[in-house]
């Protein structure tokens, strides 16, 4: 399956109050390899064991494969995961005819709030809320692989 998302920070927390529904998922990483990523994640009450190759040039396109597994086997593999394990809060919001997944990091991450959004195509239109500030699509401090290694309270804030 092909992936197609842009990646956004966001400007305010007005997202919250928009939001039909907000999951805590902790994740880590078995593999943050650039070719492949190899992820654990426990969203709710549900295990996912997912894949992801390499993003082409603009960080926009990639392949994944993700498959659902029991919960007890994700706590398992988490504790064989990289460094940070990642918890977050994602909150889902739908603006026109697309939704945000909009995630607001805990823990080693705090203070940082992302903004996904998937696509049917690199250029489809959508509709840009009034939080939605900087893009950051195909940065790579951004990536959850990157933030279980460098986590956000370590920045200079710099990016």
């Amino acid at each position: 399956m092909i992936e197609i998302e842009r990646k956004f920070l966001v400007t305010s927390a007005v997202f919250k109050e928009e939001a039909y529904q907000a999951t805590r998922i902790v994740q880590g990483f078995l593999n943050t390899d650039p070719e492949r990523t190899v992820r654990i994640r426990i969203k709710g009450n549900q295990g996912f064991l997912t894949v992801k190759g390499k993003s082409n040039h603009a960080g926009t396109i990639r392949t994944e494969w993700e498959t659902e597994i029991n919960v007890t086997d994700a706590e398992t593999l988490l504790k064989l995961c990289e460094e940070t394990v990642i918890e977050k809060i994602r909150h889902e919001v739908k603006i026109g005819s697309h939704i945000f997944e909009v995630d607001e990091f805990l823990a080693e991450n705090q203070g940082l709030i992302i903004a996904e959004i998937e696509l049917g195509s690199e250029n489809e239109p959508f509709e840009k809320p009034s939080w939605l500030g900087k893009e950051v699509t195909g940065k790579i401090p951004y990536y959850n692989s990157q933030l279980s290694k460098n986590p956000y309270k370590n920045w200079k804030h710099e990016h």
